[in-house]
């Protein structure tokens, strides 16, 4: 597998991030310069912390996590965007189209830098457990940092990909030969991970533009764990928890959502130099179609009332030759950007995800205010009680588009937790039921044939 290379070439990669990092200064170590010597580069918190720089630098720049990622993938994937290209068919049309295939580099980029960071992850946390610096505070915050990085890659892999490798070492004699562990045995050791990481970590930012992950971050990895494994009631108790934590506050002006200083986000990736804008601002940004573009589905668009503030602020019509689409707009500044950093995590989606805990337990009128939250700060009406729990659960996936379209593939990700991808098949003419996984890389098979066999339709 690509994601099981030689300590050469990963120590090269690892050696690059810290140098775009410009976090901290190079890791200052006496083996050759193209590998990590883990034994010495975790010895003290000045080198580890350089090393995890340069795993943030790595998220923020090429992974899942990146701004151009998830969000325009499974945006198109799913029926959020609409695609325009004049390239040559494949690629991210396939993904439109749904009509994807296993040689898809699409979707084997996902894979390949999804692992290459997994492994930088293993490389903290064995050098972290290392006796010189195991005990010591500021690795605990280090190694459970890089545990819940790791946990949070694991979790969009099993969503992406069903049964995955889970490589937890350095040691690419074993990982090159690794079997795909099934879904629930994934979600059993991501929540005996998340666990650990929450142990190892503290409420408090370790900066106050957080942009570092801390305990609460840990929590709702969990939570979302639960929710997959249909553990309502604690999933529930995270929620709730989190909610409760004078951190964080949905703010009541829709425009100001991601702004850097709110205290409604729990984690953002800080842009690589100052005035930098973030991925997200530039790649949905069009004034014209084609040739190339991401704008917003007319099924989305219909989703919102006129009255619906996101629709406002968040949305912005472009017109060309009389001809009218819309592009996402939640992020305002494509240069001399002081304000925004990429939101991953927000307290909006905690709210949510308890009002889905809550309504699956039949507590209706317990979940209403938690789903109310976001309605009336974007200026909707309260729901109106009486509801069952099949129309609210509804209302919830609803809710969760209007808030989250664009962002990290939340839409593929909410109606595949809440069993609803089906419902794409009114809008997207090749979308089968195998669709919820997508084919393991065909590259990947090649390499290690106990990645087999195939999913299912590819």
């Amino acid at each position: 597998m690509k994601f099981l290379v030689q300590y050469k070439v990963i120590g090269v990669l690892v050696l690059l991030l810290v140098i775009l990092s410009s976090c901290e200064k190079m890791l200052d170590v006496k083996t050759p310069a193209n590998q990590i010597g883990k034994d010495k580069v975790f010895t003290d918190v000045q080198t580890a912390n350089a090393a995890l720089a340069a795993l943030y630098a790595g998220l923020r720049d090429n992974s899942l996590l990146s701004g151009d990622a998830l969000g325009p993938v499974l945006g198109v994937y799913t029926d959020d965007l609409d695609f325009y290209t004049t390239a040559t068919p494949g690629g991210m049309m396939e993904l439109y189209t749904n009509q994807l295939t296993a040689g898809n580099q699409v979707v084997h980029n996902q894979w390949s830098t999804a692992y290459q960071l997994i492994y930088s992850c293993n490389a903290i946390i064995e050098g972290c457990d290392h006796p010189a610096a195991a005990g010591a505070e500021d690795m605990k915050t280090i190694k459970g940092e890089a545990l819940l990085i790791r946990s949070i890659l694991f979790y969009y892999l099993q969503q992406l990909y069903g049964d995955i490798p889970c490589p937890l070492s350095t040691d690419y004699k074993i990982n090159q030969s690794l079997s795909r562990m099934t879904s629930p045995h994934v979600l059993q050791l991501l929540e005996n991970q998340l666990s650990e990481a929450s142990a190892l970590l503290q409420d408090a930012y370790r900066n106050p533009e957080r942009i570092y992950l801390n305990k609460k971050a840990a929590q709702l990895m969990l939570a979302r764990v639960y929710m997959l494994q249909q553990r309502w009631t604690d999933a529930a108790t995270l929620c709730e928890n989190i909610i409760g934590s004078d951190l964080y506050q949905i703010r009541n002006d829709v425009a100001s959502t991601f702004k850097k200083s709110g205290n409604n986000i729990i984690w953002q990736l800080k842009p690589m130099s100052n005035g930098d804008a973030t991925k997200e601002a530039i790649i949905y940004y069009f004034d014209f179609i084609p040739p190339y573009s991401y704008a917003l589905s007319n099924d989305l668009m219909n989703s919102f009332s006129s009255s619906d503030l996101r629709k406002q602020h968040w949305t912005l019509p472009v017109t060309v030759d009389g001809t009218t689409w819309y592009r996402a707009n939640k992020y305002k500044n494509l240069s001399d950007n002081l304000d925004e950093y990429a939101v991953v995590f927000r307290i909006e989606e905690v709210y949510l995800l308890l009002a889905e805990a809550l309504g699956n337990q039949d507590k209706v009128a317990l979940a209403a205010p938690f789903l109310n939250a976001t309605r009336i700060r974007s200026n909707l009406p309260e729901i109106e009680m009486p509801m069952s729990k099949d129309d609210f659960l509804d209302e919830v996936l609803a809710e969760n588009r209007r808030e989250f379209f664009t962002e990290m593939g939340h839409r593929f990700f909410d109606m595949k937790r809440m069993k609803k991808l089906h419902l794409l098949t009114a809008t997207k003419p090749n979308w089968k039921l195998f669709h919820s996984e997508w084919p393991v890389p065909q590259k990947e098979l090649l390499l290690n044939p106990n990645l087999k066999p195939q999913n299912n339709g590819y």
